[in-house]
């Protein structure tokens, strides 16, 4: 591969890890609302990012498959589902939302970290269809989700819940022009 198509590529990856990451993010905002402890501010964002890399590994390898039966069509699918998914993201942000009155633990917290990253599934399948790095895809949403949720634990104990709303439009926007990229 040319070097400017893998440093094209890396850009759009990040990009694409930053936007998915958002809704963790976010949601983490709120949460760093809440007395955590500090095992809870180290232990969230690692579960956050695990699931972050399983979830589109999963959706990878059915990408793939479908790649190979699809062709072409398999693109236009991977883009109309990260279109939705960035409407989706976008709309339900605008929504009303509830508030977590206090931090989840044990099967709650696996629960709030499986709803934070199922929508890396559906990045996860356009990635495996479009043909994206495996490991560098999934090291990078893992990376950037982790990273990210810390952030949002950090600021929302800082800031309270100011940025939640914006920061989850601005994802779903990401989320949007990736499915035109692919579209077109």
């Amino acid at each position: 591969m040319e070097p400017s198509l893998m440093v094209a590529e890396l850009v759009s990856l990040c990009l694409l890890s930053v936007a998915l990451s958002m809704d963790a993010f976010s949601v983490s905002i709120g949460l760093g609302t809440l007395k955590l402890r500090r095992s809870q501010m180290v232990s969230i964002p690692l579960l956050i990012g695990v699931f972050h890399m399983g979830m589109p590994l999963a959706g990878i390898w059915i990408g793939q498959v479908m790649s190979v039966h699809l062709g072409r069509g398999a693109s236009i699918i991977a883009g109309v589902v990260l279109l939705l998914l960035g409407i989706q993201m976008a709309i339900q942000s605008l929504s009303k939302h509830n508030g977590y009155k206090k931090a989840p633990r044990g099967l709650a917290l696996f629960a709030f970290c499986f709803g934070v990253s199922v929508d890396s599934f559906s990045v996860g399948l356009s990635l495996g269809i479009s043909g994206a790095h495996v490991f560098l895809s999934i090291t990078l949403m893992g990376l950037f989700s982790a990273c990210l949720t810390w952030f949002g634990l950090w600021l929302g104990h800082r800031l309270s819940a100011w940025l939640g709303p914006y920061s989850q439009v601005l994802g779903g926007v990401v989320l949007i022009v990736f499915g035109l990229k692919f579209v077109a």
